[in-house]
């Protein structure tokens, strides 16, 4: 465990103290669902280094993103934890187990464990450790029978922040990722407003001012018909389910042959980044 000097809870962080930022994960860090002008994603955590870099004073901010779609646990502590204790940034992010948890038969308290061991080798390494919860999943068609196991999850998730100082970007109590339009199609990841809305909220917890309430209300919309709700229940399935299916069986990974997309603490540049809007 960091020793209390250095490191850093939730909300006790000065504007502007953090002059790097490693982001570790899976498809969500990544920013599938978040794509940019050049064909490469953006995401949450891309529009967090960008809100981190606007409150840097001293213009030398440096980002790096390890995160691969796809990626389990074990895969992300062998290949991107090593990673960010060399780079030994100001800041790590570190959001994994969720693709575990998904699986058939998966443990959340075994996966828990090993969560806490890597939690443990980077906050001995690193000055601030930002963990991610599980989404809310009761409105995700298939994945809310899951809901259970991604809430235990989620309690040990929060319970090991706490022994180790950690602060938490919870998204179980962020309500406007409820609503489907913070949703990308496939359902399975964030759509773009989606991410902006993680992006403001991660910058809240750090304690950052941010430029609006990631929570704030979604403009109102007509109640869709039931017969138009089955038939995207239907084209889902069709288009997004069944490949997802079909590569669990076959032991394959949207991740296979993908690179880290920035494997290096390099100067933030307004070209390849986002900043979170309303």
């Amino acid at each position: 465990m960091a020793d209390d000097s250095t490191s850093i809870t939730e909300g006790s962080i000065s504007e502007g103290a953090i002059g790097s930022y490693a982001a570790l994960g899976d498809s969500f860090t990544e920013g599938v669902g978040d794509p940019g002008p050049d064909g490469a994603f953006i995401g949450w955590a891309d529009r967090l280094a960008v809100l981190l870099s606007d409150h840097r004073a001293e213009h030398d901010f440096r980002y790096a993103n390890l995160a691969v779609r796809g990626r389990l646990l074990d895969r992300i502590v062998e290949e991107q934890v090593p990673r960010a204790k060399e780079l030994a940034p100001d800041l790590v992010s570190f959001c994994a187990g969720g693709n575990d948890i998904i699986r058939p038969g998966s443990d959340p308290d075994a996966v828990a464990e090993r969560f806490e061991a890597a939690v443990a080798d980077l906050t001995a390494a690193v000055p601030a450790v930002m963990v991610t919860t599980g989404f809310d999943t009761r409105g995700v068609p298939v994945l809310r029978h899951l809901r259970g196991k991604i809430a235990t999850y989620t309690a040990h998730v929060r319970a090991i922040a706490d022994r180790y100082g950690c602060p938490v970007l919870d998204l179980w109590s962020l309500r406007s990722v409820q609503d489907r339009r913070a949703w990308d199609p496939d359902r399975l990841h964030l759509s773009p407003d989606g991410h902006t809305r993680v992006a403001l909220r991660a910058g809240q917890v750090l304690g950052l001012t941010v430029p609006a309430d990631p929570d704030q209300p979604w403009p109102p919309q007509p109640e869709r018909p039931a017969f138009a709700v089955r038939r995207d229940n239907v084209q889902w399935a069709r288009e997004y389910l069944v490949p997802w299916i079909g590569r669990r069986l076959r032991g394959e990974s949207s991740g296979d042959h993908v690179e880290p997309k920035r494997p290096d603490l390099l100067p933030l540049e307004s070209s390849s980044t986002a900043a979170p809007g309303a």
